[in-house]
């Protein structure tokens, strides 16, 4: 029991078949895929020092803290160390002045949350969002180990959770990608349907089990199923870990047609949407003005930082943007 228990919590008990054909990168992603966005990822940093127009540069609690500091030794005042390091009661107590030494730490270990439900196989313009959450949660994987940080993840569909514990090495960031293609894979127009999916509770339990302190915790997802738990549990993961929200939206979700009949396909298959009915239209309309309210008040309650990300926009430059990079620059080329 405890095998399968960590097998399913690792992803490998999940075999996914694979169409003959070559799948639509709009639709679905696979580990070459993924793997491309490296080289795009140089120049992306999730460090304190942001440029102005940064969504993670600011004034009030949206900076993100960094790593934090060692306490190495306590020595005597010379002449060039900061003031501010002097500790007083040895001071007072010697009769000399004495300063505290502290080391940066060597790494900050990283957890991103990625959402890989039902709810996430939707799009209208570009991409499913589940293609956006999976190409950021790469996109940014590789930005944390580019830093020489570790990086994990817990992904997550309507039946399964994936956790995996940070690392820092190229075959963590495999297993990673791998666990992402897996995951996504299961989504498609054919695939069960699960009378009880999960809510984003559950891999957020994941993350407090993991992720006590110091922690960068990153959360795509759609945040389909919010109730007053969740809140509980990202007051709970802020408190002492840096949390940043990515909150994946379609366009069509800040402005619902009323009465227009959609097409929704996964590139095989197709069904038709009629936004008509009012239970329909209050289900899709909801979802930006209940989810998003729910997060920007987290966003002012807790000071966690939020970068919106939308499947109808590439999502590599939606991310260099809201880093503060120009996505055509020279910098965020190179």
């Amino acid at each position: 029991m405890r095998d399968v228990s960590a097998r399913t919590r690792s992803g490998l008990n999940r075999h996914v078949s694979r169409p003959s054909t070559r799948i639509d990168p709009r639709v679905q992603v696979d580990v070459s895929h993924l793997r491309a966005l490296e080289g795009k990822a140089r120049n992306l940093t999730l460090l304190p020092a942001q440029p102005v127009s940064s969504v993670l540069n600011g004034r009030h609690a949206s900076r993100l803290r960094g790593r934090g500091l060692n306490f190495e030794e306590l020595r005597g005042y010379l002449p060039g160390d900061d003031p501010r390091m002097i500790d007083w009661k040895v001071t007072a107590r010697t009769g000399a002045a004495h300063v505290r030494v502290y080391s940066e730490e060597r790494d900050r270990p990283a957890l991103l949350v990625v959402d890989q439900r039902m709810s996430m196989f939707f799009g209208t313009r570009l991409n499913m969002k589940s293609v956006t959450a999976a190409e950021a949660a790469a996109f940014i994987a590789f930005r944390i180990l580019g830093q020489g940080d570790r990086v994990g993840g817990v992904i997550f569909g309507d039946n399964q959770v994936s956790e995996l514990r940070p690392k820092r090495s190229r075959a963590a960031i495999n297993r990673f990608l791998v666990s992402l293609e897996r995951a996504n894979g299961l989504l498609h127009a054919e695939a069960p349907n699960v009378e009880r999916p999960l809510l984003l509770n559950q891999p957020l339990q994941s993350v407090v089990r993991i992720a006590h302190r110091d922690h960068l915790v990153v959360i795509i997802s759609d945040f389909d199923g919010l109730d007053q738990q969740t809140g509980r549990l990202v007051s709970s993961i802020a408190r002492h870990n840096d949390v940043v929200l990515c909150p994946v939206t379609d366009p069509i979700s800040e402005d619902v047609p009323r009465n227009m009949k959609l097409v929704v396909s996964d590139g095989e298959l197709q069904v038709e949407l009629d936004t008509g009915p009012s239970e329909t239209f209050k289900r899709l309309s909801d979802f930006a003005s209940g989810r998003i309210a729910e997060i920007l008040t987290w966003q002012r309650k807790y000071g966690i930082p939020v970068l919106p990300l939308s499947a109808g926009e590439d999502t590599v430059d939606q991310l260099r943007r809201l880093m503060g990079q120009r996505p055509g620059s020279r910098r965020a080329d190179r």
